[in-house]
């Protein structure tokens, strides 16, 4: 028997997110049934409600940030058992069988992982998000949420924080070594406490200096302007890795310069428009450009036991199921800081 549960969807491309209900699967005998207590509100999720990335399956129930409780678990499922704290990504199925799969880097899957909403599984059903009060997940897509990290401040950490962990985890931000992330938005935010958290020492690049106290205070040691000429100059050679979190078209050539020999700039955002740069920013240094898709649930669930044993959250606005389309104009004004959690007990109250 299916599971009825309350939601929040966008019946058609660029509407308004309005109140509805959704059918949630019997349990497999390898699912678990969540009760959900947060949802965060990820930028992709206006993109996708917007259609901005091509064709998007409608109506759409948005979220790939769940923190919450098992309320039931499948025959199989051993890992797992009713009142664990748990939490769900953008991904909830993958093939299981390809070298990716069996690498632990599922997102990369070779017949296409099976994403939290917008997607189709494999079963030929169309997946629903987060902004909903129950989802039914196959158990080895769901993540452990460690005791001392608090369920609101931990559903962003399932998208933005392993977003920014991996690349950092992946390109040794640690000690000695000089980190600089560019934005402080959702993502940018969490990455300057995670790369401080790895022993790194972190310098915030952005437009203007007004999150300047912010970012110190997450962790960063410096904060420059990109809006000012000189800060080029100023930091060239300076860093070992550059993490770009914005969704801008940058000037990377610039950016590439600030880079020691053999540094990497890695990107996480994705502009609307192509970045362009000159081969020589490249082979003048033995630099590297390179791009990052979140991480695999192996990997996921160690971001989430780095981020308890450091007392690492993401910095949270909570709202109310009524307060999500106010919400989403604010984060495309960059009016948050820095992440959106909607409140999973609202929905359809």
């Amino acid at each position: 028997m299916t599971t009825t549960t309350h939601a929040i969807a966008a019946p058609s491309p660029g509407a308004a997110l309005s109140p509805t209900t959704i059918e949630r699967r019997d349990l497999r005998s390898d699912d678990v049934l969540i009760d959900i207590a947060f949802a965060g509100i990820c930028h992709s999720d206006i993109h996708q409600v917007k259609e901005d990335w091509g064709g998007a399956i409608f109506p759409m129930v948005p979220g790939h940030e769940i923190a919450g409780v098992v309320a039931a678990v499948g025959s199989g499922v051993t890992k797992y058992q009713v009142g664990d704290r748990v939490g769900v990504g953008c991904m909830v199925d993958s093939c299981g069988e390809c070298e990716y799969c069996l690498a632990g880097t599922e997102q990369f899957c070779v017949k296409g992982n099976v994403q939290t909403y917008n997607g189709v599984g494999f079963d030929g059903e169309n997946t629903y998000g987060g902004y909903s009060r129950q989802v039914v997940v196959k158990d080895a897509f769901v993540c452990r949420i460690p005791e001392g990290i608090g369920l609101d401040v931990a559903a962003p950490l399932l998208c933005a924080g392993i977003t920014t962990y991996s690349p950092l985890n992946r390109w040794g931000a640690g000690p000695g070594k000089k980190v600089a992330v560019v934005g402080l938005g959702g993502l940018g935010h969490m990455a300057v406490k995670i790369a401080a958290a790895m022993g790194a020492e972190v310098t915030v690049l952005s437009q203007s200096l007004k999150k300047q106290e912010d970012g110190l205070k997450l962790g960063a040691k410096d904060y420059y302007a990109t809006g000012d000429a000189s800060t080029f100059q100023t930091l060239r050679g300076r860093f070992d890795l550059i993490l770009n979190t914005v969704s801008a078209t940058l000037p990377v050539d610039s950016y590439l310069g600030m880079l020691r020999v053999g540094g990497a700039m890695v990107n996480v955002g994705a502009p609307g428009e192509p970045l362009s740069y000159n081969a020589f920013s490249l082979l003048g240094g033995n630099k590297v450009l390179a791009g990052s898709m979140i991480g695999g649930i192996a990997e996921t669930q160690e971001m989430l036991d780095f981020c308890a044993e450091h007392g690492i959250g993401a910095e949270i606005e909570t709202i109310s199921a009524d307060q999500v389309n106010v919400a989403y104009d604010r984060v495309e004004n960059s009016d948050v800081r820095y992440r959106f959690v909607i409140d999973a007990a609202t929905i359809g109250a």
